[in-house]
């Protein structure tokens, strides 16, 4: 099973590449807005990175309350669930503005090593939800 390790590692590891083809291709928030390509390019990665965070166990995210982990997990919910609805400014407010320090956030605790998480509760995240991240 995935524990807590491994969906922050994925989290990074997604955050880092989004920023990076965010930066390589010179994305601004005005293609964020308009550019359906880019919309659809954008909002995979950051799907992915909300489920990831979505399925943190709670003793993590507990023991780590400065990390958004509903914001995060919300904003996939609305992404996959409202798709028409979806409001690209707050989008590109996420991209660029809160989305390196998240990533920052989640490879600073990477970095402690233990983290505090107890990765044995991580184990059966998958059939049964942790309910700390409902927005």
């Amino acid at each position: 099973m995935r524990d807590d390790a491994y969906r922050l590692a994925r989290i990074s590891e997604v955050g880092r590449q989004l920023l990076s083809v965010v930066d390589e291709r010179s994305i601004d928030e005005e293609a964020v807005l308009r550019d359906f390509e880019v919309q659809w390019l954008i909002t995979t990665p950051l799907y992915n990175i909300g489920e990831q965070a979505n399925c943190v166990s709670r003793a993590c995210a507990d023991a780590h309350p400065e990390v958004p982990w509903a914001q995060i997990a919300g904003l996939r919910h609305r992404l996959v669930h409202d798709y028409e609805g979806v409001n690209w400014k707050m989008i590109a407010a996420v991209l660029f503005d809160e989305l390196p320090e998240v990533v920052e956030q989640i490879e600073g605790l990477l970095g402690e090593g233990e983290m505090h998480c107890d990765t044995s509760e991580a184990e059966g995240v998958d059939e049964n939800r942790r309910g700390h991240a409902v927005p």
